[in-house]
């Protein structure tokens, strides 16, 4: 007798790389026989264009009309890009599944200059993140930095209509969608610290939904996984969001996961940036284990003057 397989619904947002992300999960659990459909959807998140996310709710207005699918039973699974998953889900849900991670790095994308060394003082780049905005002051104090919202490709088109000198955008993003051509510059993690969670994707479901696990755990990919919770442990215990300059990257060497964090604050009256940095190494062979690392990483931040924000809403 052969055992039916559940057909599943993928939620996702309608931008072309989340349906992208979505099509992959697609084909990947329609290889193991399973009958899989895609609802796309819009979020709040992909609405609201003239203000930056920190301002307007954060990480989860990406992710709340994808879990309210999930919630009346119109999708079983939903596809996130792992950095807009908030660190605390709401209760019922559960992160199900961890697929192996693209290249976490951010790509410095331009239609005049080769690199980030080459653009002139003043010049203007546009970003939608804090991490991102506080890592370039760093380096580079002479620039503008302006925000930058919307998906990828109005991003692109942004750029494109000469609003921005360059922009920086995630390398995996570029290279999911066959724009690795666009990419002047990959700006390597040892450089520019990746988000928590960058280049990874997230499956996200009810946590009863037991049968949609089962269904998910041959795509999980464990050592991103460990990896990326040892990243978000170091998020989670400094309030991590959008309104939090906060990066994260983890990557194994041999049985040991090396993690490194920075948190940055850019000040109001002079748009300076400083930044505190800390490392640590564990074998992780657990996602409590990552975890751990993750929080005494983020105990180093805190000592060093690290400060998570009055008010956190993810």
């Amino acid at each position: 007798m052969t055992l039916q397989l559940p057909s599943l619904t993928i939620a996702t947002r309608e931008s072309r790389l989340a349906l992208w992300q979505a099509g992959h999960v697609r084909e990947l659990l329609q290889a193991r026989g399973h009958a899989v459909e895609i609802l796309g959807m819009t979020t709040r998140g992909d609405q609201i264009l003239d203000r930056t996310l920190s301002k307007v709710g954060g990480k989860g207005l990406f992710v709340k009309e994808l879990e309210l699918a999930l919630e009346q039973g119109q999708a079983d699974l939903a596809v996130h890009s792992l950095k807009d998953v908030p660190m605390e889900l709401p209760e019922g849900f559960v992160l199900a599944c961890v697929l192996e991670r693209e290249d976490p790095s951010d790509a410095l994308v331009s239609n005049r200059f080769e690199s980030l060394a080459q653009l002139p003082a003043g010049a203007v780049v546009g970003t939608s993140s804090l991490r991102r905005s506080a890592l370039l002051q760093a380096q580079r104090p002479d620039l503008v930095i302006q925000p930058l919202r919307g998906n990828l490709d109005t991003r692109l088109r942004k750029l494109d209509d000469g609003q921005y000198d360059a922009i920086v955008l995630a390398t995996a993003g570029l290279t999911r969608l066959d724009l690795g051509k666009r990419i002047r510059e990959r700006l390597a993690p040892e450089r520019m610290l990746p988000a928590a969670g960058q280049g990874a994707l997230g499956i996200e479901v009810r946590i009863d939904r037991t049968d949609v696990m089962d269904a998910l755990r041959p795509l999980a990919h464990v050592p991103t996984w460990l990896a990326v919770s040892a990243e978000r442990a170091v998020s989670r215990a400094l309030g991590g969001s959008c309104s939090v300059p906060l990066a994260a990257h983890a990557v194994w060497q041999g049985e040991r996961l090396w993690l490194r964090a920075a948190w940055g604050e850019i000040s109001e009256s002079t748009g300076e940036a400083s930044l505190v940095q800390a490392s640590g190494s564990a074998a992780a062979a657990t996602p409590g284990e990552a975890e751990a690392l993750g929080q005494s990483v983020a105990a180093e931040l805190l000592r060093l003057g690290a400060r998570p924000p009055e008010t956190e809403r993810d």
